[in-house]
């Protein structure tokens, strides 16, 4: 009898629908990717000359004495080193940029209640506004050069990046598009990020951002302090919520381009700009575990109560980073989207609640609510209470508590943080339109039972109750 073998001529990538390029899958891998074969050195990582005079160029985004889980690394063989530059010119700063959030800094306010904004207007067509041209600090914490706190931007653009770069050492940047999507070249590769995506850019990596959809507007958490990890699953066992091989990261791509570029560094919260006479996205080849990736919201695996009773909100969490206090996180990065709500004699509204965390809300597309329209944003401070208004608590005490699809057609995505926020003149003066959380009065329905409490009380032995007159 004769036998066949049969074999993949490569390692599984994805090429999803609508999407011009090809991805690695897979969370924490240690990748590689060459753009031409044979240009990846094989059992080493710094031969004495590399192919076709390519330079290697190492990164961290660690500590070299790291633990192994958490050591992070890029090699990369590039055309050019990165240390071929122009000097360093300082820029202006951003009048809507801000990265400390010390109380000291006058220019950020503390707000005791809920805020909720609009979206953000896009650019006229008679300006163009770029990428990093278009991001808005709304507020944060702690500040980068501490390497512990947080920072939330929007961004709202209707010009590409042309022949600039963004190089970001402050932090890792976690961008979510809302409209449009982005385009996005890296020394690593190219992804396309559309809304129902999230893309994380680490700390220290160039990157360049176009617009094919045209004007463009979306969320960016930037941590300071770490990095991006899946949550832990625990008893919920090995898969579900956001599963690793659903992360992609881009296959090496390169240009040869020498004309004028520009770098723009952003270090300290302070803007510098390099110029330098090539293209900085001209790595031929690179591995490691240090890399950019994007996910897709839609693929997330709901954890949720088959019986009764809310479980916490953290089953929704994609992604998590710690900080410097074991066990507490910096943030932790939620998506709520289209799924079953099963839960028998329970109250399925979210319950009224006053939490620890700031909780921040970003909508990216369907309806979900008269008062909060896709681009906007909501944010409860830390302890402040929030829940249903009147209505939809009393709507939700007597539904029928049939098995239903929720957030049916809709996307929001949350942030969740121990840490308390501070807001910035941007989004206190300059963002459109915030509105505070208005004065809500709920009827103490308790109160109109007391005939049958008290001979409920009178028939156990206990006193009883007495409405006391203003």
């Amino acid at each position: 009898m004769q036998s066949h073998t049969y074999s993949a001529s490569a390692s599984f990538v994805s090429s999803p629908s609508g999407d011009p390029y090809k991805y690695q899958v897979g969370f924490g891998n240690r990748f590689a990717s060459e753009a031409i074969p044979g240009t990846l050195p094989q059992g080493q990582n710094q031969p004495q000359k590399n192919k076709y005079g390519l330079y290697m160029e190492g990164m961290t985004g660690s500590p070299f004495i790291a633990p192994r889980p958490q050591n992070l690394h890029a090699f990369m063989y590039r055309i050019r080193p990165s240390l071929d530059h122009k000097k360093f010119v300082r820029l202006p700063d951003s009048p809507d940029m801000e990265s400390n959030f010390l109380p000291i800094n006058p220019k950020v306010h503390i707000s005791p209640t809920q805020l909720s904004w609009s979206p953000p207007p896009l650019p006229t067509s008679s300006e163009e506004v770029d990428f990093i041209a278009g991001l808005k600090t709304m507020g944060g914490n702690g500040e980068p050069t501490a390497r512990e706190g947080l920072a939330l931007h929007l961004y709202v653009a209707n010009a590409d990046m042309k022949s600039k770069a963004f190089h970001n050492s402050d932090g890792d940047m976690l961008v979510v598009p809302q409209q449009g999507r982005l385009d996005v070249q890296t020394e690593f590769g190219r992804m396309m990020v559309r809304p129902g995506e999230l893309m994380v850019i680490q700390k220290g990596m160039k990157f360049k951002v176009s617009l094919p959809d045209g004007p463009s507007r979306g969320y960016v958490q930037e941590i300071f302090g770490s990095h991006f990890e899946l949550p832990d699953l625990g008893p919920i066992g090995g898969h579900g919520m956001a599963n690793p091989r659903d992360f992609e990261v881009p296959l090496a791509s390169f240009e040869i381009d020498e004309t004028s570029w520009e770098v723009v560094y952003k270090i300290g919260g302070q803007l510098f700009s390099a110029a330098q006479d090539h293209t900085p996205f001209d790595v031929v080849a690179w591995q490691g575990n240090y890399v950019p990736y994007k996910y897709n919201m839609e693929k997330f695996i709901f954890v949720g109560s088959l019986s009764k009773d809310h479980l916490d909100p953290s089953v929704f969490t994609v992604l998590t980073a710690k900080s410097k206090a074991v066990g507490i996180p910096l943030v932790e990065v939620l998506t709520v989207s289209e799924r079953w709500d099963v839960a028998s004699d329970t109250y399925r509204p979210p319950y009224y609640h006053r939490n620890s965390a700031t909780e921040i809300v970003g909508f990216i597309y369907g309806e979900f609510s008269d008062r909060f329209a896709p681009g906007g944003l909501n944010l409860q401070t830390v302890f402040c209470p929030h829940g249903p208004p009147p209505e939809v608590h009393k709507a939700a005490t007597v539904a029928e508590l049939k098995p239903e699809r929720v957030t049916k057609d809709a996307m929001l995505f949350a942030l969740e943080t121990p840490m308390m926020l501070s807001m910035t003149d941007y989004a206190m003066n300059r963002a459109g339109t915030v509105v505070e959380s208005e004065p809500l009065s709920f009827s103490p329905d308790f109160i109109a039972h007391l005939d049958e409490i008290n001979a409920d009380l009178k028939a156990a032995g206990y006193d009883e109750l007495k409405k006391k007159s203003a």
